[in-house]
């Protein structure tokens, strides 16, 4: 028997309706190789503002995870919120599962719109794409912003115990759940205080039936290709701003990897180093949510300081 009535549709339609309102409107690019993206974009782009990209990771889709920032940032900045490929109505019929092709198909559709230089901002798993777009074009990112995305693990990090789980086919089980228990798990690994505990099945079924039943095959080949034969050495090195967020309690990525990253960008410690790392204390993965004014404060002003400033600090 279909439903009549499911409560993640009906909050898609609001925040659909939210980003409208804050000046986005909804397009589809087609990049002429079997790539279909879709993006908000803003419906009036000011030369007076910067351009700002919002890349979402895993989970539910990118207006979910951005909405919130869309509502501050957007006042400041030519925001752009891309799906990433079998995100959202994104797909691919190309085989290349990469994130280094995800932050391709991101910067093409940038320049559908017109946009050559911009600051990027990677949650998660768009912090891999984020990392990669600021490594390929680095004449067009401008800054950088990586939260919580382990961009310097390494493939026997999984072997050697840092992660809650042992291989990517765990990593994958989990973070694309079909069943409420698996979604339940989902929600324990990225929260300190987990709000499914209390939320009834139904609604974590119907959650799921939004956000996590398509390209479930195609998602869980985009996570094998992030650690399969990966090493720190293999990285290439950024040289923008960078902004590192990370929650203390993180149990999908561990705080370890903020640290990690932020030695591997600024080796030399304080002298001359080009990027900064935000703690979020008694928070996880989902700091976003759990704790959105710890994160918005440092990245506006992160995000809003002059080059020159940043590089004086």
């Amino acid at each position: 028997m279909p439903k009549c009535f499911s409560l993640t549709a009906t909050k898609n339609r609001c925040l659909k309706s939210s980003f409208s309102s804050r000046g986005l409107r909804s397009t589809v690019t087609d990049l002429k190789d079997g790539t279909i993206m879709h993006c908000w974009v803003p419906k009036t782009r000011k030369s007076t503002r910067p351009d700002l990209v919002l890349i979402h990771g895993f989970g539910a889709n990118s207006m979910w995870q951005w909405s919130e920032t869309v509502r501050i940032l957007s006042r400041h900045f030519n925001v752009y919120v891309p799906d990433l490929v079998f995100f959202g109505d994104s797909y691919t019929t190309r085989p290349d599962r990469s994130e280094s092709f995800q932050a391709e198909c991101v910067k093409r559709v940038m320049e559908a719109n017109s946009v050559v230089k911009m600051s990027v901002v990677g949650l998660s798993y768009g912090g891999f794409v984020a990392y990669n777009m600021a490594a390929q074009y680095k004449d067009c990112v401008e800054k950088v912003v990586i939260c919580c995305a382990g961009v310097c693990l390494e493939e026997k990090d999984l072997q050697e115990g840092l992660f809650a789980v042992n291989s990517v086919e765990d990593a994958a089980n989990i973070l694309l759940p079909q069943t409420a228990e698996q979604m339940r798990e989902l929600m324990g690994y990225t929260f300190v205080k987990a709000p499914a505990k209390v939320l009834p099945s139904c609604l974590l079924t119907d959650f799921i039936d939004e956000m996590f039943t398509d390209y479930v095959k195609e998602k869980k080949e985009l996570l094998l290709a992030i650690a399969k034969d990966r090493k720190l050495s293999d990285l290439p090195k950024i040289t923008q701003p960078t902004l590192i967020v990370w929650g203390d309690q993180d149990k999908i990525f561990p705080l370890e990897l903020g640290h990690r990253l932020k030695r591997f960008i600024s080796p030399n410690g304080h002298l001359g180093e080009n990027a900064q790392l935000v703690v979020i204390k008694n928070t996880g993965h989902a700091f976003l949510y759990e704790k959105p004014a710890k994160f918005h404060k440092p990245l506006k002003s992160f995000l809003l300081a002059s080059t020159k400033s940043q590089n004086q600090t």
